[in-house]
């Protein structure tokens, strides 16, 4: 008993090939324009069908063989020559189709990343959408950001080697790995630290020893704007503290955002407790260094001497220096709490570079 055509399965994207195999073959000329065009056309419609291209090529084949051509005048160089144009004509126009939706899915991700993290969009459809890549908003979430020497866009081979290793060790938890404003951004369950702290280990690789920062783990969709805005605040705050930690999580850092909450509050500190320092001979930034050494040292002044390349002698000289300018004793424990609180908020508030931000 004969076998089943496989043709006769995709007959729909296979029309008018018969006349264009036979017509050609006769003459041995090559396509016309509009017969590509429409070989180009059924591979589009092959494609959007979700129809795989091999299947597609198998039916050419067993329709080549099922109306080869015959006739004295033909030639077998003729005839594989017209099916061919034929069939990679239609391999480009499902190649065109497929290009087509793989750029309207990343457009359609970014938007969808980007009203996530703005906030933006109707809740109820923002929650639809996000299930369509895993996240489930009605969970809570947390938001890691990594920082790099360069800005990374979707499709760098940075992003995909931590998307790689995220994707190795743990597979498919409801993972959002994407980048936005030229950082790496990883959007995880709340209850999967595990997943933040790989990230930021293989980030911090990828990205030759860049930064990363993590929100806390906060409900619903405007729980991952405001995780995502708190590993943005860590990163910021990292930088103008110099803290040189691989991973700044936020709720280590706290006390920050609490400091600057009243910023007028923090620029009088600032300005009460430093501004006397404008006095001394080379300006301020020397002794302000000491004291944040100092400070950073656990208050111990042999430590602090050896961070700033000083000897013990010139450094308590600074300490006193700072005490007589300022009549507050960094030794002393409330004088010390004021002068490190101070300290913090200048620089937090870029004091004294800019002077006028903190005399608002």
């Amino acid at each position: 008993m004969a076998g089943r055509d496989v043709s006769e399965d995709y007959e729909e994207y296979l029309e008018g090939y018969a006349r264009i195999l036979a017509d050609a073959s006769a003459t041995g000329r090559r396509l016309t324009r509009d017969e590509l065009e429409s070989r180009r056309a059924l591979g589009e419609q092959a494609a959007e069908a979700g129809i795989g291209l091999r299947a597609l090529v198998g039916a050419h084949m067993a329709a080549t063989r099922a109306h080869w051509p015959t006739g004295e005048s033909m030639s077998v160089d003729d005839a594989l020559g017209a099916a061919a144009q034929a069939v990679d004509a239609f391999a480009e126009g499902y190649e065109r189709a497929q290009r087509l939706a793989v750029r309207q899915e990343e457009a359609a991700r970014r938007e969808f990343i980007d009203d996530l993290l703005y906030g933006r969009s109707d809740l109820g459809r923002l929650a639809q959408r996000a299930e369509r890549y895993g996240l489930r908003l009605s969970y809570e979430h947390a938001v890691a950001v990594a920082r790099g020497t360069v800005a990374y866009e979707e499709g760098d081979t940075v992003l995909r080697e931590v998307e790689h290793a995220l994707i190795g060790r743990f597979g498919d938890r409801s993972i959002l790995l994407t980048t936005k404003d030229g950082r790496l951004v990883c959007i995880a369950p709340g209850d999967q630290s595990e997943v933040l702290a790989h990230f930021a280990k293989q980030a911090f690789a990828a990205t030759g020893g860049g930064q990363v920062g993590i929100g806390r783990p906060q409900p619903g969709a405007a729980g991952v704007v405001q995780s995502y805005e708190e590993a943005l605040n860590a990163l910021d705050l990292g930088e103008r503290l110099e803290l040189d930690e691989p991973v700044l999580h936020a709720a280590d850092l706290l006390v920050y955002p609490v400091l600057t909450r009243d910023r007028q509050a923090m620029a009088d500190l600032v300005e009460s407790a430093l501004g006397p320092l404008r006095g001394a001979r080379g300006g301020p930034q020397p002794l302000l260094d000491t004291l944040t050494a100092y400070f950073d040292s656990g208050c111990v002044s042999a430590e602090a001497a050896r961070r700033l390349s000083l000897s013990v002698r010139a450094f308590t000289y600074r300490l006193e220096r700072i005490h007589k300018l300022t009549g507050a004793d960094p030794s002393e424990p409330v004088h010390r709490y004021t002068l490190q609180t101070a300290v913090i908020g200048a620089r937090l508030l870029d004091w004294p570079s800019k002077p006028s931000q903190v005399r608002k």
